[in-house]
């Protein structure tokens, strides 16, 4: 992954953008995002990080990881910066970003990581899993959300302002079940997937 600069002998530090979540599915929300970000800040890679379990929440229907894996492949099989971390799905169970963060510092120490998060998230801050020596790992990317409250938390952020669309894995897993079209709301090859699969519907 390391490259050397040129006439200097030395490593060029990689610069690795992270982006987590359920991706339950993936949508062209996620990215936009992550090319907004990955464009804008000169990224080598962003990473797509899917969580080992997505919540078990009301109205929520959990997939298998393999399928989540799988519809992450279709999404950004065309952008040669996005790759898949599949780190915590491998490791499985409940996993926290802190812990996450620390092993990759440790794993890969010619990189720089860009954690991406959007406002609200960002606002959520305080409640993570020990955020002070979590800002120490990494450097957090916010996307602006339109509408959304003003960041007031002291933890420093680098702000991208990105095209936004009003998607939510949520929703999209609602007009599948209502039998609603998701054409361009994700990528045709991950339609294609989720009605192969007949995922989001009842058996």
């Amino acid at each position: 992954m390391t490259q050397l600069q040129a006439g200097t002998g030395k490593e060029k530090r990689q610069r690795i953008g992270i982006l987590g979540g359920t991706f339950n599915p993936p949508h062209i929300g996620h990215l936009l995002m992550a090319e907004q970000v990955g464009n804008q800040l000169d990224l080598d890679e962003v990473w797509f990080m899917p969580t080992a379990k997505p919540p078990h929440a009301p109205g929520k229907t959990t997939i298998a990881s393999q399928h989540r894996l799988k519809m992450l492949q279709l999404a950004i099989k065309d952008n040669p910066r996005f790759k898949i971390q599949p780190y915590e799905i491998n490791r499985g169970g409940k996993n926290f970003t802190v812990d996450t963060m620390a092993y990759f510092v440790e794993e890969y120490p010619e990189c720089d990581f860009y954690f991406i998060i959007g406002a609200d998230s960002a606002n959520d801050l305080p409640t993570w899993r020990q955020i002070n020596r979590l800002v120490s790992l990494v450097q957090f990317v916010g996307v602006r959300r339109p509408g959304q409250a003003p960041y007031n938390n002291q933890y420093p952020i680098l702000w991208v302002d990105s095209p936004m669309v009003d998607l939510s894995s949520t929703e999209i897993r609602l007009r599948v079940y209502l039998e609603q079209s998701i054409k361009y709301q994700v990528p045709d090859l991950v339609a294609e997937y989720i009605y192969e699969h007949r995922l989001y519907t009842v058996e």
